[in-house]
């Protein structure tokens, strides 16, 4: 049966279907963005029903079972908080006052030192809508060029290799239900099973029709235990995997000679540098047996249908845009991309991570994944938001950089938050809490008081997920709707409604709007004709057609729908969107990790997430059937290993890099390396992985070097 909503406006309970099954809507984590169910009852819970979609088919996970839980906890925030004063703490507040105190902030600061000495950090869970209005708000109502989100530290490297490969970056350009109908599919640096289970029943499909699943990762994840066959690189030797995989490619006759005659360019020039990655070579860099690497090209080139997929393991590095073009000329010599059933494609981490870079919140972008300093995206853009083109400001630096910088000399003094929690998220994190610790002014914008939060001089109670409608895009390219179930609590406002009252008290009385539909309608104008074109998506149609894929341009006519069923679910099928159509193929070489160990730091630490929380764990870890499967944070650590230092399990154990400490309690497992230890990141405090993390970014991307890190392992006594 269709499913049929009504009441689409954020002023009205929204999304209830004929059959009154509840609220039609999707989780509020991962990109996987699950359907499901809501319904508040008279006591004013919320319950949860998994919803059939054709990502994930019906399922949830622990999160998303317990999603609705922070609805109604009493540690959510329902009333602003200002300090009023230095070291006073953070006291109870009216919206008016709070709002006053942040725009006198900002005059004053701009007044002082310029339009840039404010900035913006955001986030890549905000709806498209809100990622799209704060960028307006920065570059129009504060008219800074400081701008970039939490995303930068998500998929940044593969959007910058699919550029340079494919002239446009989708996550994945083709459905996910292709997943399952793969006969090969090579899987780095990603541990679905975990961080997004429900996407695991397409790897299920896919094993069980008879295919092969090849999983790189330096752990036996739980995802690589499923696994056709398990790649085990050194941390931080991805990219010499990939090469020495094509270098077999080469070697055994397996390319595709006419695919790449006829799609692509460059191959010449890949073909000479993976010459020197022969099997041996790449097992003394990697560790991954001559075997191995043979058995993994043979089982991707022998598949009639086969997917290279990348993921944060292979992304967070120094040189992770590099690793993806490695694994991108893979499949392009293998002949995949643009091939219905075959490709390349990254999963996307956060729950907007793909839409929250394309409308603005990146540095460097406008609406519609314009680039920022292009004059013909600066005019047409300027033109939507009413203002001289000569207005617009310049392009900003990246988030880590960004952060960096607050406080500094010439740096900014006032940092307005959505959406994100650096003090546990960002590398570095002693120095990110330094650098917050010292701002003139620092604005949050939370539904829960989060780490970051805590410091701020302003904190802006915000309405969470199931509290407001908007649109969302998934891992797949496909905008979806979110709805709003019930109404937020009395005190709490939506991120549009913040961000267009600071803007009418800043000056810019008209141009923003609190209402979903008007800014997204706003979003369609501004993004028409650009590399991400919404302009043809509407809320009407993602309700018809259970979303719609962009890019969707509107009809030449005016029309909403010139393209063919649900937008573009399968992208480069005629060409790639370079000007002559070819993909490009990318020489690149290995190099070490920016951080190796040594005598003094003699471990690798890797970082990353688990089943039970997700990202800096804000939300998650302020439910408890969340926190009572995972109280705390660990270290897992190779029994040969803990034996040498005299560790057992349960033991308290510190961990030391160059940039500061972290404790947590030891588990002894086998699943990594001997020379190697994991840690989540979803705590803060002493046990806040992400202070061991260094500085070092990707030359491209600027991708923080996440993955790889140096410690040495002490036990507490």
């Amino acid at each position: 049966m269709r499913e049929t909503t009504r009441g689409t406006t954020s002023g009205t309970t929204s999304g209830t279907t004929l059959m009154d099954q509840g609220t039609a809507t999707h989780c509020p984590y991962c990109a996987l963005q699950c359907g499901m169910w809501l319904r508040p009852d008279a006591s004013g819970r919320v319950t949860v029903a998994p919803r059939d979609v054709p990502g994930s088919g019906g399922g949830l996970c622990r999160k998303g079972w317990t999603a609705t839980d922070l609805l109604t906890s009493g540690r959510r925030l329902t009333t602003p908080l200002v300090r009023r004063g230095p070291g006073r703490p953070l006291e109870e507040a009216g919206w008016e006052e709070a709002l006053d105190r942040v725009a006198a902030g900002i005059e004053e600061i701009q007044r002082a030192s310029g339009r840039d000495a404010v900035a913006v950090f955001g986030g890549g869970g905000l709806t498209n809508e809100k990622a799209y209005l704060l960028g307006k708000f920065a570059r129009v109502a504060l008219g800074t060029a400081n701008i970039d989100y939490n995303g930068r530290f998500c998929m940044s490297s593969a959007a910058a290799a699919g550029l340079r490969a494919f002239g446009l970056d989708r996550g994945l350009p083709f459905p996910l239900t292709d997943v399952g109908r793969a006969r090969a599919v090579l899987l780095a640096g990603a541990n679905p099973a975990e961080t997004m289970p429900p996407f695991v029943r397409h790897l299920d499909a896919q094993r069980a029709a008879g295919g092969s699943l090849i999983v790189v990762d330096p752990r036996r994840t739980a995802t690589a235990a499923r696994a056709t066959l398990h790649l085990r690189p050194v941390p931080g030797t991805d990219l010499a995997l990939a090469n020495g995989l094509l270098h077999i490619a080469v070697a055994e006759g397996l390319v595709d000679e006419r695919y790449v005659a006829e799609r692509t360019r460059g191959f010449p020039a890949v073909r000479e540098a993976v010459a020197t990655y022969w099997p041996e070579h790449v097992e003394r860099i990697t560790g991954v047996p001559v075997t191995d690497q043979y058995r993994a090209v043979r089982l991707l080139a022998e598949a009639p249908r086969a997917l290279v997929l990348t993921a944060r393991g292979a992304e967070q590095h120094s040189n992770g845009t590099d690793t993806v073009s490695a694994f991108v000329n893979l499949a392009l010599a293998l002949g995949l991309p643009g091939r219905e059933g075959s490709g390349y494609g990254c999963l996307t981490g956060q729950g907007n991570g793909q839409g929250g870079r394309e409308h603005g919140q990146k540095a460097d972008q406008l609406p519609g994944y314009r680039r920022i300093d292009d004059p013909g995206a600066r005019a047409h853009v300027a033109r939507v938001w009413d203002v001289p083109a000569d207005s617009l400001p310049g392009p900003g630096v990246s988030a880590h950089e960004l952060i960096g910088s607050l406080g500094t000399p010439g740096g900014p003094r006032g940092l307005l938050v959505f959406g994100s929690n650096p003090v546990v998220s960002a590398p570095n994190a002693n120095l990110a809490e330094r650098r917050l610790r010292g701002l003139d002014l620092l604005v949050v914008s939370d539904p829960v008081l989060s780490e970051t939060a805590e410091l701020a001089d302003v904190v802006l109670p915000s309405a969470q997920w199931a509290e407001e409608d908007g649109t969302m895009t998934n891992l797949e390219g496909r905008v979806i709707r979110r709805r709003r179930a019930l109404p937020a609590p009395p005190g709490v406002r939506t991120d549009l409604w913040i961000i267009t009252e600071l803007s009418r008290r800043l000056g810019r009385p008209t141009g923003f709007s609190a209402e979903p539909a008007e800014v997204f309608e706003e979003l369609r104008r501004a993004s028409a004709d650009g590399p991400a074109d919404y302009s043809g998506i509407s809320y009407e149609r993602i309700d018809d057609e259970g979303g719609v894929f962009w890019p969707s341009p509107a009809a030449a006519a005016g029309q909403d729908a010139c393209d063919d069923g649900a937008g573009t679910p399968r992208m480069f099928l005629d060409a790639f969107a370079h000007p002559d159509g070819k993909a490009r193929f990318v020489a690149v070489q290995h190099r070490p990790a920016a951080e190796e160990p040594d005598a003094r730091y003699p471990l690798h630490l890797t970082t990353g997430r688990i089943m039970q929380h997700y990202q800096s764990g804000a939300q998650t870890r302020r439910i408890p059937a969340l926190t009572a499967e995972a109280s705390g944070p660990y270290v897992e650590i190779h029994p040969d290993l803990a034996a040498r230092h005299g560790i057992a399990a349960g033991d308290r154990v510190r961990l030391v890099s160059r940039r500061g400490t972290a404790e947590a309690d030891a588990r002894i497992t086998a699943a990594v390396p001997p020379d190697t230890l994991f840690m989540p990141f979803h705590w803060g405090g002493a046990g806040r992985a992400n202070s061991l993390v260094g500085d070092a970014l990707d030359p491209v991307s600027r991708m923080p070097e996440f993955k790889v890190s140096a410690v040495r392992l002490e036990r507490v006594a």
